[in-house]
């Protein structure tokens, strides 16, 4: 199985080259699955049906979010009608959405996607491992699921490579998102997980994370945080990864970090 995965879109600047190029991801890497990270679509914060929609019609398959799913109201009962967008699982269950989902290709091929959110720095959440360990219980990689895909939406880079190694084996890749910047480790792990820390984002990168950078400078000199962060304007970069799986194991053969214009 292919799946090309798409880190988190900030703003016009974001879903325009991603919209821009999804019939290219098509052509040129013949990916089974295109998933993406719709976290900060929403002018940087969060996400709206309406822009789900424009995704989906436009040829994505599966929608991942973060830690801003809740702050576009508009998208909360998009969360429960809607089958192919994943919320963070990690997280009390009385919350709109499903923090996992079990896709179905068109060839009969499954794919199982789990979003966890990172504790270190980031606000109160329940235990990542123990949310992953409850929902594998179900699903055998390589037995009654084909690929497994953890999206782990964290700040440090020492939680997500820890998740990554206690998962290697048990799934198919762990995908580190959240803090904008693509990393350079995209790797398959000992036991067969594909890895990466931190996939990108898809936005304008003469910015900071995706945001215009008069307002974080001006942070970063005065230590006041009352400036208010205004999404950046202009071209975006689409950064991505295309994974590809064995069909029998599930596990990964290969992970190619993806950058686009």
């Amino acid at each position: 199985m292919k799946i090309f995965y798409c880190g988190d879109i900030v703003a016009r600047s974001g879903r325009e080259v991603v919209l821009k190029n999804i019939e290219k991801i098509k052509e040129e890497y013949k990916p089974d699955v295109i998933m993406l990270n719709v976290e900060n679509a929403a002018h940087g914060f969060g996400v709206t049906a309406g822009i789900c929609r424009d995704f989906l019609e436009k040829g994505a398959d599966i929608l991942v979010t973060g830690n801003h799913f809740l702050n576009q109201r508009d998208v909360i009962p998009f969360l429960d009608s809607c089958k192919v967008i994943v919320r963070p699982a990690n997280i009390p269950e009385n919350n709109p959405g499903r923090g996992f989902v079990k896709y179905e290709l068109p060839n009969g091929q499954t794919i199982l996607v789990v979003q966890l959110l990172g504790r270190l720095f980031m606000e109160a959440v329940d235990c990542p491992v123990q949310t992953v360990d409850g929902i594998l219980k179900n699903y055998t990689l390589g037995q009654n699921i084909n690929a497994i895909f953890v999206d782990i939406h964290a700040e440090a880079s020492s939680e997500k490579m820890s998740l990554a190694y206690y998962l290697d084996g048990k799934v198919s890749c762990v995908a580190g998102t959240h803090t904008h910047v693509p990393t350079a480790d995209a790797r398959v792990l000992p036991q067969g997980t594909a890895y990466i820390t931190d996939v990108g984002m898809c936005g304008n990168y003469d910015s900071v994370l995706g945001f215009d950078k008069n307002a974080p400078i001006n942070r970063l000199r005065r230590h006041f945080s009352g400036d208010r962060l205004v999404p950046a304007v202009g071209k975006g970069t689409l950064f991505g990864i295309l994974v590809e799986t064995d069909n029998k194991t599930g596990l990964a053969k290969s992970i190619s970090q993806i950058r686009m214009e």
